[in-house]
């Protein structure tokens, strides 16, 4: 038998298994199932698995190669192989600066003048050195970019904004809807506002929309010599740059090695850096290269990436679940499950393995999720009672930075209380102990048996807050290599953007003829007439 098959018929056999029955029979299920990292501590033991589910899931791992994997990528070889690339997030974040090569070539040295280029200018604008085309200071950074351009650092100023300077407005404009930069700008003074232009090839259609309406706007009131004093870029297309009147000089660069989800620890972060200082900046690329580490060295049974991804392949490729939950009951990771959703669902929705062979089973799951306690009051009625099995990863911090009489104990109360009452439920006869009338029973039992992560810490800081978006990456490289599919592409993406350009033109002409189905040409006819009556 293949380590598949027997997979198969041990989640055969769980299936019959209650969780409540496994916690009555091991007492020291915990223990067994627990695991530490720095300020970490990881409770996955209320999961659909035992003492056997775990051994077949390191061996699944063993036997899928992921350590030869891990190395492969920690030593730049081109893991990317649809787009013949290395993937180098961890370099960025390389805090004990060892060599690491690119075609015999050590990329440290640029990434090491990058972050010293994006130091320097985070404190001129900070300390008021950098001033606008009229002799005043920043007050107000824009960050134009779109996906992880924008995900990734609008996500972190959002869960770092305790670290935030309060000398600075901070705003992301990613939608192409005219709305998203309009209202933007509506709260800023022209001559006092950065606009920080994140596009590794400056053509993003929607990235640059926006910033050429910026760009408009800005000139309006100011001229068009201001544009050099109030736009930066983030790219390496520095004709592009330079033709949209940006300093080359004040052009930060990126590599081909970084894919934009994995972005938010290169110059992507530019803004970051302006909102928390580099110190704090420097302490997040240290926790996120100590899980690294973590992640490199730790054997399968005490890595806290690695049990996460099993598990959750575990769930999605032999138990069937289609999606899973990421619940942080802490306000600062409220953009925290958008995030995921597309470092998730981006690098692991695919059906072709790397080989171009097609996919007989479940890959990526469908990501959704919202701050405690905000989701009890929402979507958790269909976990708790509804038909399907979603999995969960309760993320919580144990002391608050904003410890307000009693509103964290009530918090954490709500997170343990959540995780227990979903893996134990309630009873009829528990329900009808209560005086519940027989003709509501039905309706007041909860079966259980609901599987959840309990991921807690100490409470969110920079360094902390690294570790924990690394503990993602790495654990949605895990799934892919077991997979089989290139986690670093994202071709899924392209067609839909492809197919606008033509519908852009026909819209915007309503001279052209229309050669698509019946009902695109319906849509579009629509909008020609509304548009150009």
């Amino acid at each position: 038998m293949t380590i598949y098959t027997d997979l198969v018929a041990h989640a055969e056999m769980m299936k019959t298994k209650h969780m409540r029955d496994l916690f009555a029979a091991d007492p020291n299920r915990f223990q067994k199932f627990h695991v530490t990292f720095g300020e970490f501590l990881l409770d996955y033991s209320k999961n659909h698995i035992t003492d056997e589910t775990m051994t077949l899931l390191q061996r699944l791992a063993h036997e899928s190669g992921l350590a030869q994997a891990r190395q492969d990528m920690f030593e730049g070889k081109r893991i990317n192989t649809t787009e013949n690339r290395p993937v180098l997030h961890i370099a960025l974040r390389n805090r004990d600066n060892h060599p690491i090569y690119v075609d015999g070539h050590d990329v440290m040295p640029e990434i090491n003048m990058v972050l010293d280029k994006m130091h320097v200018f985070s404190d001129d604008v900070r300390q008021g050195k950098w001033i606008g085309a009229t002799g005043k200071t920043i007050t107000h950074v824009v960050n134009i970019g779109i996906g992880g351009s924008d995900l990734g650092p609008a996500m972190a100023m959002n869960a770092l904004a305790f670290y935030k300077t309060k000398d600075i407005q901070f705003h992301f404009v990613s939608n192409v809807d005219g709305t998203d930069i309009v209202e933007t700008l509506k709260k800023c003074p022209a001559d006092r506002t950065l606009f920080i232009i994140s596009s590794k090839t400056f053509t993003t259609q929607e990235t640059l929309t926006n910033a050429q309406t910026a760009r408009a706007w800005l000139v309006a009131q100011l001229g068009e010599e201001a544009v050099s004093r109030h736009f930066v870029a983030v790219s390496t297309n520095i004709e592009a740059v330079r033709a949209f009147g940006i300093n080359p000089e004040n052009m930060f660069v990126f590599w081909d090695f970084v894919g934009g989800r994995y972005s938010m620890w290169s110059a992507i972060g530019l803004s970051l850096m302006i909102g928390i200082g580099y110190d704090n900046f420097i302490d997040m690329l240290t926790g996120a290269y100590e899980m690294d580490q973590h992640f490199l060295t730790a054997p399968f049974d005490k890595n806290m990436p690695v049990l996460m991804g099993l598990i959750g392949l575990w769930y999605t490729t032999y138990l069937g679940a289609e999606s899973y939950a990421v619940l942080p009951y802490d306000q600062y990771l409220n953009r925290l499950p958008a995030y995921l959703q597309q470092l998730d669902m981006e690098s692991n929705g695919k059906s072709v393995q790397k080989s171009g062979m097609p996919i007989s089973y479940h890959t990526g799951p469908i990501l959704f999720g919202e701050p405690g306690t905000n989701g009890q009051h929402s979507f958790y009625q269909l976990i708790h009672q509804g038909t399907h099995l979603i999995p969960i990863d309760f993320i919580a911090p144990i002391h608050s930075l904003n410890e307000t009489g009693d509103h964290h104990p009530i918090l954490l109360a709500n997170v343990v209380a959540q995780a227990e009452a979903l893996m134990r439920g309630k009873t009829a006869e528990e329900v009808r102990d209560e005086g519940t009338p027989e003709s509501l029973i039905p309706f007041k039992i909860f079966q259980g048996n609901h599987p959840s992560n309990m991921l807690l810490f100490d409470k969110m800081t920079p360094r902390v807050f690294g570790s924990l978006i690394a503990l993602y990456e790495h654990k949605i490289f895990v799934q892919g290599v077991i997979w089989k599919v290139n986690s670093f592409d994202q071709f899924g993406v392209e067609l839909g953007k492809q197919l606008a350009k033509t519908v852009l033109k026909e819209i915007k002409d309503y001279s052209q003829n229309l050669n698509h189905d019946s009902s695109t040409n319906a849509l579009i006819q629509k909008i020609r007439e509304k548009r150009h009556p």
